[in-house]
């Protein structure tokens, strides 16, 4: 199966809406809940297969107060604080948006625009209504539960990841690494309260993701798409006489038209020229013929 990495910057979302989205054989499924499920599925891979049915029920409640709940209070933050989230994951609004404009420009509208948004869905969602200490709260109990639940195990359910251990870990990555320029309440109290999460995060991202700073600084996304070959010193000195010598021939082009256009207004003044003195006498004959009619 090929995967590739598509750059969506920010625009290309699912039917749905959603992001992240996968296009399997033509077919697309959002929601990364329904994406492992789906594709656990067709490659029958089971995270979850040596899991009691108890075990299924804790890990249907946990991933549902992940996503349903300690995440909109990350999206609270995030659309309350947007300079902090872009400085906190250092963002390049430029790369992200796939724009030329310049990124203080991108900021202002971006900070506008997504702390808005942000604003309309926590608040839709219901969690926007309470107060932020209160939403503060709701986010430390969350991560107080899901700290008691791994105890001292590696994992949730013991020794191997399963399909919670993936949830939690997109989730409290989001809180970990947040650069140590912004202060979030929730990343400190993870450090503080819940070290076996900050344990859990650093464990996976060691086991799944050796190539972690490749991953954010270098990813190549966009691969199936050809890459304009890099510009070397030839090329570039070709394009610059290529460039010359087409503003050579434009200029050129221009002061032809400039002398066709001064060499037709001295052609005109010429022949009216010539024509003053036939003018001359013919006016003339005309003023005796109306003296001699009087």
């Amino acid at each position: 199966m090929g995967v590739r990495n598509i750059d969506h910057k920010l625009k290309l979302r699912s039917k749905k809406g959603q992001l992240p989205f996968v296009e399997v054989n033509g077919e697309e499924i959002a929601d990364s809940t329904i994406i492992i499920k789906e594709l656990g599925q067709r490659y029958e891979k089971d995270l979850d297969a040596a899991l009691t049915q108890e075990q299924r029920n804790i890990a249907h409640a946990m991933i549902s107060m992940l996503e349903n709940h300690l995440n909109w209070v990350l999206l609270f933050w995030r659309s309350k604080n947007p300079e902090h989230m872009i400085k906190g994951y250092k963002v390049n609004l430029q790369h992200a948006l796939g724009s030329r404009l310049p990124n203080a420009l991108l900021n202002f509208f971006f900070k506008f625009q997504y702390g808005r948004k942000g604003s309309k869905k926590v608040k839709a969602q219901g969690l926007g209504v309470h107060k932020p200490e209160e939403i503060e709260e709701f986010g430390k109990q969350d991560l107080k539960v899901l700290s008691e639940l791994l105890a001292d195990k590696p994992f949730f359910f013991g020794d191997e990841p399963t399909i919670l251990d993936c949830v939690a870990f997109s989730v409290l990555a989001q809180i970990h690494f947040i650069s140590d320029e912004v202060k979030y309440t929730l990343k400190e109290f993870m450090q503080e309260n819940c070290p076996n999460l900050v344990g859990h995060v650093s464990r996976i991202k060691e086991r799944c993701f050796p190539d972690w700073d490749d991953i954010c600084t270098k990813l190549d996304l966009n691969a199936h798409l050809p890459k304009p070959e890099p510009e070397t010193k030839e090329n570039k000195e070709g394009a610059d006489t290529e460039k010359t010598a087409e503003q050579d021939k434009n200029e050129s082009e221009k002061e032809l038209e400039k002398d066709n256009a001064t060499e037709k207004t001295e052609k005109k003044e010429g022949a009216d020229a010539d024509n003053k003195p036939e003018k001359a006498a013919v006016e003339e004959n005309k003023e005796k013929e109306e003296a001699a009619a009087k």
